[in-house]
C-alpha cells in the first residue's frame, strides 16, 4: 500500500485538489457523454451505439497522458516558445481560411492528411495567445503605462488572432477577445487603455462585418445578426431557437433530482447534445442538486486553487500563466453554462473537459498540465526540494521579474 501510495506521489505532483477536478471532469464526461450521444451513434454509426463512449475514452486516455507529460515539464520552456507557437498558430488560422474543413457551416478546422483528424485551429491559437500575453506581462511590466508598448506587444498579438477567427467564428473570436481584456486587467495595463481597446474592437468588428458583407456576400454575418436579434427581442423563433428551446426542456424536466443516468429523452431532439450542450444532458438526468452545482462549485475550486498557485509564485511569468490557463477555461465553462440555461445567445462552445471532442479535450488537457507544471514548482520550493536553476532561461539568466503581490 505504501509503496502504491508513494508511486501515486511521484507520478502525479502538483496541486492535489487539481488532479482530483480532473478526475472528476472526466467521470462527467464518460457518464454524460455517452448518455447523450446513444441516439446520434446509432443513426450515424450503424448501430454502434458506444462509439461516441468508444471515442471519449480513448481521449481521455490521451488526455491524462498529456496532463502528465506536461505536468513535468519545466515552464521556462513556455516562456521561451510563447512568440514562436504564436506565430505558428496565426499561420494555421491563416491556412485554416483557404483550405479548412467545414464545420457546422462553417470553416473552423484543418484536416491532418492520412489520418482524418480534424485540428481546430481557434483552440490551438486561444491557449498560444494566453501564454504569450503570460509571458509579454512578465517582460515588460515596467512599461504597461506606455500606449505604445501595450499597444504594439499585447493588443495587435489579440487583434491578429481575433480577426483571424472571426470570419468563420465571431463567438469564439469574441470569447478570445473577452479573456484576453481580462487578463491585461490583473496584469494591471490600465483600465482606460482596455476600454479604448474595447471600443476600437466594437467598431472594428462593425467595420469588418459591413466589408464582409459587401466583398464576399458571406451569409455569417446574417447568423451573427439573427442570432443576438433572437436572443434580445425575447421573441421565439421556432427555427433559430430550436437547440435553446430543447435546452430548456431538458432542463425543466430535469428538476431538482434528475431523471436518472440514462433517462433522457431530449437528447434525441437536442443538437449538439454531447457537446455544446452538454450541461442540459447533465442536469435533465442528474437535476441540479446532483448535475448542475456539483459541476459549477467545481470550476469555482478550479479557479480559486488557481488563484492559490498564483499567489505561490515568487516570480511573474508562472503567476500569469496560470491566472491566464484558469481564466480561459473557467470562462468557457461559464459560457457553455450560460448558453444552455438560456441566459447567452448560442455560441458553440464546449464544457471543457467534460464535452465530447478532439481538439479541445487535447488542448484543455495541456493547459491542466501547465497548472499543475507551475503548481509543482511551487510547492517543490515551499519544501525546499528545488534548485533555483529550474526557473532560470537556458542562458542561466533569471529573467522573470517577481511578481508584484
Amino acid at each position: 500500500m505504501a509503496m502504491q501510495q508513494g508511486w501515486l506521489t511521484k507520478t502525479f505532483k502538483g496541486d492535489k485538489a487539481i488532479w482530483g477536478l480532473v478526475v472528476l471532469f472526466m467521470i462527467y464526461s464518460l457518464l454524460a457523454v455517452y448518455s447523450s450521444s446513444v441516439g446520434v451513434a446509432f443513426k450515424s454509426f450503424n448501430g454502434n451505439t458506444s462509439y461516441f463512449l468508444r471515442s471519449q475514452i480513448v481521449m481521455l486516455i490521451l488526455s491524462l497522458g498529456i496532463i502528465v507529460l506536461v505536468h513535468r515539464l519545466p515552464y521556462k520552456s513556455y516562456f521561451s516558445m510563447a512568440g514562436v507557437v504564436l506565430i505558428i498558430s496565426v499561420g494555421l488560422l491563416a491556412l485554416t481560411l483557404v483550405v479548412g474543413a467545414r464545420v457546422n457551416a462553417a470553416t473552423r478546422a484543418l484536416v491532418i492528411p492520412g489520418t482524418g483528424f480534424r485540428l481546430q485551429t481557434s483552440d490551438v491559437a486561444k491557449v498560444a495567445l494566453v501564454i504569450y500575453l503570460a509571458r509579454s506581462l512578465a517582460l515588460y511590466q515596467d512599461k504597461l503605462k506606455n500606449f505604445i508598448v501595450v499597444t504594439k506587444f499585447f493588443m495587435a498579438p489579440i487583434l491578429v488572432v481575433c480577426a483571424l477567427i472571426m470570419p468563420e467564428n465571431l463567438s469564439t473570436a469574441a470569447m478570445v477577445f473577452v479573456i484576453s481584456m481580462v487578463i491585461l486587467f490583473i496584469g494591471r495595463v490600465p483600465v482606460k487603455y482596455i476600454l479604448a481597446y474595447v471600443g476600437m474592437a466594437v467598431v472594428g468588428m462593425v467595420l469588418f462585418a459591413m466589408v464582409l458583407t459587401v466583398v464576399t456576400k458571406s451569409n455569417r454575418v446574417q447568423v451573427w445578426k439573427n442570432r443576438i436579434e433572437q436572443f434580445f427581442s425575447g421573441e421565439p423563433d421556432p427555427d433559430g431557437d430550436y437547440q435553446s428551446n430543447q435546452a430548456k426542456i431538458a432542463i425543466s424536466t430535469g428538476g431538482l433530482f434528475g431523471k436518472a443516468p440514462g433517462k433522457s429523452t431530449q437528447r434525441n431532439m437536442l443538437p449538439q447534445s454531447n457537446s455544446d450542450f452538454i450541461f442540459a444532458i447533465i442536469i435533465e438526468e442528474y437535476g441540479l442538486l446532483f448535475g448542475a452545482m456539483p459541476l459549477i462549485l467545481a470550476y469555482m475550486i478550479l479557479l480559486f486553487r488557481g488563484i492559490t498557485i498564483a499567489r505561490k509564485c515568487e516570480t511573474a511569468f508562472p503567476a500569469f500563466l496560470v491566472m491566464g490557463l484558469i481564466i480561459m477555461i473557467v470562462i468557457q465553462a461559464m459560457i457553455n453554462m450560460l448558453v444552455a440555461v438560456g441566459l447567452f445567445p448560442v455560441t458553440g462552445q464546449t464544457l471543457p473537459l467534460v464535452s465530447w471532442g478532439r481538439t479541445s479535450v487535447l488542448v484543455m488537457s495541456f493547459s491542466f498540465g501547465a497548472i499543475l507544471s507551475v503548481s509543482r514548482v511551487a510547492n517543490a520550493r515551499i519544501k525546499n526540494e528545488i534548485l533555483p536553476e529550474e526557473e532560470k532561461t537556458d542562458d542561466g539568466e533569471k529573467i522573470y521579474e517577481p511578481a508584484k503581490k
